[in-house]
């Protein structure tokens, strides 16, 4: 009797041991997906929880438009341009605020402008503006990270001496980060609608804005979360007209320092000097001063 279920009771201790390490895999795999889950989100799944996009991570531009994702935050930069007897001073202040993934953004500079004795100033257009991105890719080990977005600005005309066309740029972006080092590409495309030979212009857009951040455990400076060298490249091409295939290109090179937060708000000044790199940016200014503060809250 006990030889007839030999046989028997091996193949149910067999089963048992499939069993076992059949269930064991299942727990293994549902373990493995709950610390592994999906990061992405937004419509197709084409952005990445992982992301640093608006994590502070990327500089706020000084000559260049921002790219970056904003919370709520404010913003006044003053620059000084001159060229010979001639200069010109603006006063740029700037809100921006997130609504989700949407940033959108409000501008209302003034100008002032001494040009060989002749004085004018007035409010420049007041820009409406919004941005969005649609796609992100985060590395495994989170060293690469990029996202790509578009946005659109729309200049409306205040009528002063300095402010006579609406003005209408739709334009695509991307930020890269690489380690602690840091890409901002904006492209855009100007067209000027309104009286004057400015009217009708059609003008391509574009700027690159260079970072490297150095956070505090590299230097500890005493209210200061990080220092963020920045070289910026700003250019436009007019595309028609009189002037059709003339570039202008400027750059500058500064810093922009992140302090610690106080409260709910976190200074961000930065300062760069700035200068043209051709001939015909040399005919606008010769030299400049950007200074800038940004407060987030």
């Amino acid at each position: 009797m006990k030889t007839k279920l030999s046989p028997i009771l091996t193949g149910l201790s067999a089963l048992v041991v499939a069993a076992s390490t059949s269930l064991a895999d299942d727990s293994s795999s549902t373990t493995n997906n709950a610390v592994a889950p999906d990061t992405h989100f937004g419509l197709f799944n084409l952005l990445d929880h992982r992301s640093s996009y608006g994590q502070g991570a990327y500089p706020e531009p000084f000559l260049v438009d921002d790219s970056d994702l904003e919370k709520a935050e404010a913003r006044l930069d003053w620059l000084h341009t001159a060229s010979g007897s001639s200069h010109t001073d603006v006063l740029h202040p700037e809100v921006e605020y997130g609504f989700g993934q949407l940033t959108a953004e409000l501008e209302f500079p003034y100008e002032w402008d001494n040009s060989d004795g002749t004085k004018t100033s007035g409010f420049d257009n007041v820009d409406i503006g919004a941005r969005y991105p649609f796609y992100q890719f985060v590395s495994q080990n989170g060293l690469f990270d990029t996202t790509i977005g578009a946005g659109v600005e729309l200049g409306i005309p205040t009528t002063s001496d300095v402010s006579h066309n609406t003005e209408l740029v739709p334009k695509i972006f991307n930020d890269t980060k690489l380690g602690d080092f840091t890409v901002q590409t904006i492209l855009g495309y100007s067209m000027l609608y309104g009286p004057g030979d400015d009217g009708g212009v059609n003008t391509f857009e574009y700027g690159f804005v260079f970072g490297y951040s150095i956070p505090r455990k590299i230097l500890p400076l005493p209210g200061i979360d990080r220092i963020i060298p920045v070289a910026e490249l700003s250019g436009e091409t007019q595309l028609n007209k009189d002037a059709s295939g003339q570039t202008s290109l400027t750059g500058d090179v500064g810093l922009r320092v992140n302090m610690k937060s106080i409260g709910r708000f976190q200074p961000r000044p930065g300062i760069v000097f700035v200068f043209p790199l051709d001939s015909n940016a040399r005919n606008d200014s010769h030299w400049g001063i950007l200074t800038s503060l940004v407060v987030e809250f």
